[in-house]
């Protein structure tokens, strides 16, 4: 089996140092899934998601973005 293509989507910051990189994950079955990739200093967590988890949680945080833009959350509050 060989390895998968790995595209990179998008990458950025995060509050309090964190980086972000989005990539589409293609294996050589058809499977495509889409990699998180969250780095925290030398620590990295990594998530393989699908498109019916990637659809439910982005719902999720463009309703929690909208309801707490007012709070003070936007781009130039990063806590870093």
């Amino acid at each position: 089996m060989s390895e998968p293509v790995v595209t990179d989507i998008q990458q950025f910051e995060a509050p309090f140092g964190r980086k972000v990189l989005l990539q589409d994950v293609a294996h050589e079955s058809g499977l495509k899934l889409m990699r998180i990739r969250i780095r925290e200093g030398t620590r990295f967590t990594i998530l393989d998601i699908d498109a019916a988890t990637a659809r439910e949680w982005s719902e999720a945080m463009r309703e929690w973005a909208a309801a707490n833009a007012a709070d003070g959350g936007g781009d130039s509050d990063r806590g870093e």
